[in-house]
């Protein structure tokens, strides 16, 4: 694994928007490095809406949003000294999702953090860098979390975990 390949998973919390800005003040006006910032989509839950038009409607607008997310980290990226082209975006969609039905490439959804590692994996990265999710001690025990799932699944690279 490359370390100087740098994956940033995100979610467009405030805490994924601090991983990125600490890798953006971290590395800024270095040179060497290969960064992406990576999206794993998880669609509306369909059966919160009337309709398929709604729930349609409901993915549009949180693809939006993520990809303005994605954007505004790449701006915050270069606007520290990174390279635009040492910085990549990734959205990869979920398999049902109701905007991207006929992705090339999708998660199934089973498992967000399952999913970063194998971006991880196939893509080389040494370097792994996940915001810390605003979950209490007893929904992390009932239901896990991603940066948990993440630290303890992940192989043959680093993970930095940012407050």
């Amino acid at each position: 694994m490359n370390p100087k390949k740098i994956l940033i998973a995100v979610d467009a919390s405030d805490n994924a928007a601090r991983a990125v800005t600490y890798v953006a003040e971290l590395l800024g006006g270095s040179t060497g490095f290969s960064i992406t910032v990576l999206y794993i989509e998880r669609p509306p839950n369909r059966d919160l809406y009337p309709d398929e038009a709604s729930w349609v409607e409901a993915g549009q607008a949180q693809e939006l949003r993520i990809r303005t997310f994605l954007q505004q980290a790449k701006s915050n990226l270069t606007g520290q000294g990174i390279a635009p082209d040492a910085v990549t975006i990734s959205y990869v969609p979920h398999c049902q999702s109701p905007v991207n039905p006929a992705a090339q490439q999708c998660s199934i959804g089973t498992s967000i953090a399952r999913d970063i590692l194998q971006v991880q994996q196939q893509g080389d990265f040494g370097t792994l860098v996940i915001g810390r999710r605003g979950v209490s001690r007893a929904e992390e025990f009932l239901f896990g979390s991603v940066t948990t799932k993440v630290t303890h699944l992940a192989k043959d690279c680093t993970v930095w975990v940012v407050q």
